[in-house]
């Protein structure tokens, strides 16, 4: 009699997307869902931000790291980054007292609660926010890679919790911080004066935005050929928001090839569902900015625009972290199978998310295969990466009524081509 097939878990299947070198033949076929070059790019990223020289120690690295997924709920990945040497002391409850890692508390203090205000609330990050970082020290590339280091981890989380959902695995959860993040008692703001007197938008738009950066940002003939590649296969360089993500290029080569990755194919799940997707993520994260990049491609492919514009219109009340607790009224008055999509979408895109097996049978009653499922799982959990990138960097604004069809800056030249 053969023997029974190890059960999976959770802290397998994260061990298997990270590192090439699966122990059993039944972790390995808890990857065959994703497509190889999702799981490649993944790897590329990981290794980026924590296996290349960095501006930040490694133990600080893995200790921020740590904090977000403290405060997102993930048991794995807590446990993983304590693993790989994060500091303890940057991880427990109390401020930090003294220098550490060659870096001032100041500065840890500073950085680590902005990693609590990113992990919980993207929306309520705010230019304040990055003067306070300016204040402590903290220059334009290190805040650039502070976002990317929480916004990845966001991503992969969520990537966990898809996997373990598609195969019936528990994700083990972990205790939020003690602490009040400074997300507590605001409210994001949409409308007003931008930092250059442009107009934030009031409400979600399918109508093309521009974009504007809170960090000094590379020109074009400042960049080095490295900064160039990293996001050639996406936009031209006269992008502002990739010219600023060129400020951790490693990290945005494999972010700009994981974008192409999941969006990009022609097979598998309808690529209007997956941008439906990504729509549905921005809203529940509220980000204005990439909801109108995405609703707008939905719209387009699937020649529903009533479908997409009722999603946008959907108001969600918030608690005063600005956490949306009832995702259900985002499918309101969609067909079955938009719902189910919606559905799924915006339950792997709350802070501490949470997805179960159950949870993916109404795709499945709609005929949606497990690979399927899986290009809207990473479609969606890829915005976790993308709108905490947005928020936590720059704001939108309106265009002026002569640029609304150019190619400038966050135009259609850092929006249309982007996973935002």
């Amino acid at each position: 009699m053969s023997a029974a097939p190890t059960p999976l878990d959770a802290d397998q299947i994260l061990a298997a997307v990270l590192i090439d070198d699966p122990e059993t033949p039944e972790v390995q076929e808890a990857l065959t869902a994703l497509r190889p070059e999702v799981l490649t790019r993944t790897r590329e990223a990981y290794d980026a931000l924590y296996r290349t020289e960095q501006l930040l120690p490694v133990p600080v690295l893995h200790a921020l790291a740590a904090v977000t997924a403290d405060w997102q709920g993930s048991g794995p990945l807590s446990a993983w980054h304590a693993a790989q040497g994060a500091d303890a002391r940057l991880t427990a409850a109390d401020p930090i007292a003294s220098d550490l890692h060659g870096l001032d508390a100041a500065a840890l203090n500073a950085l680590r609660e902005h990693v609590d205000l990113l992990s919980v609330s993207p929306a309520l990050v705010g230019r304040p926010d990055q003067t306070r970082l300016v204040g402590a020290g903290i220059d334009g590339p290190l805040a650039v890679l502070v976002s990317q280091l929480v916004s990845f981890e966001s991503y992969l989380q969520r990537l966990l919790a898809g996997l373990a959902a598609l195969h019936g695995v528990e994700v083990p959860t972990v205790e939020a911080p003690i602490r009040h993040p400074l997300t507590r008692g605001r409210v994001a703001e949409h409308g007003g004066p931008t930092a250059t007197g442009r107009t934030r938008p009031s409400a979600f738009t399918r109508e093309i935005l521009q974009w504007e950066p809170w960090v000094a940002v590379p020109e074009e003939d400042e960049l080095s050929e490295l900064q160039r590649a990293s996001f050639a296969s996406k936009a031209s360089t006269n992008s502002v928001y990739f010219r600023m993500l060129s400020l951790t290029p490693a990290i945005t080569a494999a972010r700009s090839g994981l974008d192409n990755a999941i969006f990009l194919p022609r097979d598998g799940a309808p690529k209007a569902e997956r941008e439906l997707a990504a729509a549905v993520a921005s809203k529940v994260n509220d980000c204005i900015y990439c909801a109108s990049v995405h609703a707008r491609k939905a719209a387009g492919l699937s020649r529903r625009e009533d479908a997409v514009d009722t999603l946008l219109a959907t108001a969600l009340e918030r608690d005063e972290d600005w956490v949306a607790a009832d995702l259900a009224p985002l499918a309101t008055g969609q067909d079955d199978r938009w719902s189910a999509v919606i559905a799924v979408s915006a339950a792997l895109s709350r802070p501490r998310p949470q997805l179960t097996a159950d949870e993916l049978e109404p795709l499945r009653r709609q005929g949606l295969s497990t690979t399927e499922i899986a290009d809207l799982l990473t479609a969606a959990a890829f915005f976790a990466w993308a709108n905490r990138l947005m928020l936590s960097l720059g704001e939108p604004s309106l265009p002026d009524a002569d640029e609304s069809d150019d190619e400038s800056d966050a135009g259609r030249s850092g929006a249309e081509r982007v996973a935002a």
